[in-house]
């Protein structure tokens, strides 16, 4: 139950920075698309739209794009991406981070249920892992059952750091962050 409540959370989470990411595309991108179209229709009537004297004729040109044409658009679309791009990627950063914060909860509700029954946490020496097989280090559990499926890592595919107890709490629980480095000020703690 645990485990089916922290996916939800991590799909709910994942969803919102994605729903984010493309709320703000479209309301800087659908603009600016309109604005480009608008542009280039109107450069490209004033450098190649019929002449005045052209207007009477009945010799139709061919339709199709110029290579002067679609550099522009290259152009264009090279600076929107220049734009766009930085702040979607700024999003999956968010994301990694609200993933990790969401294990972390998944991994602290288990651990309060291995407290519920067994009246402790596991030692620092049984880790996380207890979450998942019977501790064979002592205390050994007397009502142990299976908390979680696996162990899981971070967004960054780093371990979670677990101790058991912690200073003026009953356990320390962080992940060390993008940089995968313990200490450092990007670290993730479930206290925070």
């Amino acid at each position: 139950m645990n485990e089916d409540a922290g996916l939800l959370q991590f799909i709910v989470a994942l969803l919102l920075v994605a729903a984010k990411a493309l709320l703000a595309i479209i309301i800087v991108g659908l603009p600016i698309l309109i604005i480009i179209f608008y542009v280039s229709s109107f450069i490209y009537n004033k450098l190649f739209g019929k002449k005045e004297e052209e207007k009477g004729s009945s010799k139709k040109l061919p339709k199709g794009f110029t290579l002067i044409e679609l550099l522009v658009v290259i152009i264009i679309l090279g600076l929107l991406a220049a734009i766009i791009v930085p702040r979607v990627t700024g999003r999956v950063d968010e994301a990694k981070i609200e993933t990790t914060k969401v294990q972390m909860k998944a991994i602290k509700d288990a651990l309060e249920q291995y407290r519920l029954d067994n009246g402790r946490y596991p030692t620092t020496e049984q880790g996380l892992k207890a979450l998942v097989e019977k501790p064979t280090v002592p205390p050994i559990p007397p009502r142990w059952k299976r908390y979680l499926d696996s162990v899981p890592k971070d967004a960054w595919g780093n371990d979670f750091i677990y101790i058991s107890p912690g200073v003026n709490r009953p356990y320390e629980l962080r992940s060390p962050g993008p940089d995968g480095e313990e200490g450092t000020e990007d670290d993730i703690d479930i206290w925070e």
